[in-house]
Order: structure tokens, then sequence, then C-alpha cells
């Protein structure tokens, strides 16, 4: 049996954008419009980091979305969750929020804590056109639920959704089949992190940094390292710059069109137009 190749390459570094969203939460956009084509079927990623109350504590009150989901990864703080079906969950440190936003839903996102470090993530994966209509759903994932692996020393990876060294991940999606990966390297450890081939993939390096590939190129903390996509290739290597710690996502493309405004991503102009209709009618 031939032996995987791990010959994805850094193709372009990416510094995120600061912003503000919701009632006035600051963050940094890190994966925006320009780069949904280039990183489909994400559509978004957001990383919140701030022990400043005033950065964080207006929260994301009700709010629709329709056509996609939203993967909230809290490292620090605690968010409560409510939507307009009546479904309520706290996430917590450590824990995740898998949500289908599906035909639509109205819902907030707001702190549980006054004082303190609130840091995460949100990231948005786009739905297939067939699923983009299914009725809305969450999973509230505790940090205990998520499978942890060692696949060598001072390695460790928790396995959000997907399956990364023989371990099956807390979540499984069809169609866009999501790899979401949170790894820890030690200083100079060397790892060759397996991606399904034909997926498309980036990397979010939040503590630390990393060589990535055969050239060694440089990924900082603070930087989104979008990898190569090429037809042969199972995966990457890497080696840590320091103690280090960051996301893997990829997904597998749908190739279809994206139609956004706001908060409702569909296929068409006209189904975007209706999602607006239906909020505006009270129907999501």
């Amino acid at each position: 049996m031939n032996k995987p190749v791990f010959n994805r390459q850094l193709e372009r570094l990416v510094t995120g954008i600061d912003t503000q969203d919701g009632a006035g939460v600051s963050l940094v956009r890190v994966l925006t419009n320009d780069l949904q084509r280039r990183l489909d079927p994400f559509l978004m990623l957001d990383n919140f980091h701030s022990d400043k109350p005033e950065d964080y504590l207006a929260g994301f009150p009700d709010h629709p979305h329709r056509g996609f989901e939203t993967v909230t990864y809290m490292l620090a703080g605690r968010m409560r969750h409510r939507d307009n079906a009546g479904n309520e969950g706290l996430l917590q440190a450590g824990g995740v929020q898998w949500m289908t936003a599906g035909s639509g839903l109205v819902h907030s996102e707001l702190p549980e804590q006054e004082d303190g470090l609130m840091s995460g993530f949100q990231l948005w994966l786009n739905l297939a056109s067939g699923d983009k209509m299914v009725a809305p759903s969450y999973r509230d994932l505790q940090a205990g639920e998520i499978p942890q692996v060692s696949p060598q020393p001072g390695v460790k990876v928790k396995v959000i959704a997907g399956s990364a060294f023989g371990t099956a991940g807390a979540v499984q999606r069809p169609h866009t089949e999501p790899l979401y990966l949170d790894v820890q390297l030690e200083s100079g450890q060397q790892l060759d992190l397996p991606i399904p081939a034909g997926h498309n993939a980036f990397l979010y390096v939040f503590e630390g940094g990393l060589s990535i590939g055969a050239d060694s190129r440089s990924a900082p903390a603070g930087r989104m390292a979008i990898l190569s996509n090429v037809a042969d290739a199972a995966g990457v290597s890497l080696q840590a710059q320091g103690n280090s710690r960051f996301l893997l996502i990829a997904g597998k493309p749908l190739n279809e069109p994206i139609a956004q405004w706001g908060p409702f991503v569909m296929n068409t102009r006209e189904q975007v137009e209706q999602a607006i209709q239906d909020f505006r009618d009270g129907k999501i």
C-alpha cells in the first residue's frame, strides 16, 4: 500500500480584520466574504478574545439565520443561547454549540459573566441546496463530550467534527464532511496531519507558531494559513515553533452558488429576498 502524501503547502497567510458585531462585541473576522469561494463550504470565522467586559458584555441579542450552520467553540467564558422555538442552552469553556439554522430561527447569544476572559470562535458552515430549508436544530456539547486523542508524545488533538487518528469526532455531517480539530503541539514537535483529499482546508494559529510543509513556511499566532488543495494530498506536515495551539478546519466543497445578505445564505437572490420577507412577516 502506498504511503499517504502529506504534501499540502502554505498557499497564503491571512490577517483577520478587527471589527464589531452583535450589539458591539469586539472580534477579529478571520474568514471574510472574499474567501468564501476559495474555502467553500466555509462562510465565515470569527475569533473573540478579551478580558475587558466592555468588549463582550452586550453580546448578540435576537437576530435571524437561514441556510447554514453555526459552530461556536468556547475556550473561556460562558454564553447563554436562546431561540424563538423555546430552546435554551449554556455554552461553557471547552464546549461547542453546533446549530443548524436551516429554514430559519431567531436566537440570542449573551455572555453569562460580568468580568474575566471571554474567548472562542464562531464558524459559519454552508448547507447544501437540498438542506437549506431543513428544520432548525442545535446541540450543546460540553468539554467532556468532545473526544481527545494523543497520536504521539507532545501532541493533543480534540476532535470536534469528522475523524482524526482513528478517533471519530463529536459531530458528523453529510455533504460537507467537515473536519474540525483543536491541536496542541509541544515546542519542536513534528506532526503529519491527515486531511481528506479534495477538502478545502485552513489552519488558524492562536498560540505559538507553526512551520508548514516541505518549505517550512511560518504561520505565527493570529494568522490564518490557507493550505493548498492538490488532488493527491493526504494532509500536511507541521512543526511547532514553541508550544503551539491551532484549529484545523477542512470541508468538502459544495460547488454551489452563494447568495448572501447578512444572516441569510441561500443559492439565489430570489431565495434571499424570500428569507428577508419571511423574517419581516414573522415566519422566521
